[in-house]
């Protein structure tokens, strides 16, 4: 469970139908489509940093498996959850939609699903 280090996005399917689905605005989606944004992991433990980054812009969470955290979504709408660890999985249920993260091939691969739409997203080690 070696989550720690940089990845910039290499591959996304289904972003679209799930973009639109959870409600996120034409204009945004559009923007994002094909931008290869960073994600960086400092773990420690079961202490989490994660953050999303953005020209301009980074979403940062911090969470410990297990423990009830404040998170914000890329919408910038925060909740309360607890991220789980399954089979190496993270897991987590963020308002409008449920996801697991996991390192396989050296790749961050995140999948998230919600309505019957599976978005998954895979990233690159940098």
């Amino acid at each position: 469970m070696a989550f720690s280090g940089k990845y910039e996005v290499e591959s996304q399917e289904n972003y679209d139908a799930f973009m639109k689905l959870i409600g996120i605005p034409d204009d945004k989606i559009e923007k994002g489509r094909d931008f290869k944004f960073t994600t960086e992991v400092v773990q420690n433990g079961n202490d989490f940093t994660w953050s999303q980054i953005f020209p301009g812009y980074t979403l940062t969470n911090k969470f410990t498996v297990g423990q009830e955290a404040d998170m914000e979504t890329m919408g910038g709408k925060k909740f309360k959850t607890t991220v789980k660890l399954d089979g190496g999985k993270l897991v987590v249920d963020f308002p409008k939609y449920h996801q697991t993260t996991e390192i396989s091939g050296g790749k961050l691969v995140e999948i998230s699903e919600a309505g019957g739409v599976t978005f998954k997203r895979v990233s690159k080690k940098l």
